[in-house]
């Protein structure tokens, strides 16, 4: 009996557009964390609390690879692969905890 495994690689931005890409197995959790200040350091002094952009993984290891990639773009490449998908940047995560 194998169990199926998800993967989130995901961006978040606050008001003034600074960017976070992260990495979890719990997507709808994460966000929480991050939308409730739950989470120390960075996501947390910057107010990222926006979800504009994620991919879903079943590899972890294709997961991370795709992490460190993004992670590794200019801001401008972020902003492109965003806008491709999201080009308004509204918060993905709206209706999530209603």
């Amino acid at each position: 009996m194998s169990r199926d495994h998800q993967y989130f690689l995901y961006i978040m931005t606050n008001r003034s557009g600074t960017l976070y890409v992260g990495l979890t197995n719990n997507l709808i959790r994460r966000v929480h964390q991050h939308k409730n200040k739950l989470v120390k350091g960075f996501t947390e002094k910057y107010n990222i609390d926006t979800l504009v952009y994620y991919e879903a993984f079943t590899d972890i290891t294709s997961a991370i690879a795709r992490e460190k990639t993004i992670k590794g773009w200019l801001r401008r490449k972020k902003i492109e692969l965003i806008e491709t998908a999201n080009p308004k940047w509204i918060d993905l995560s709206n209706d999530w905890y209603k």
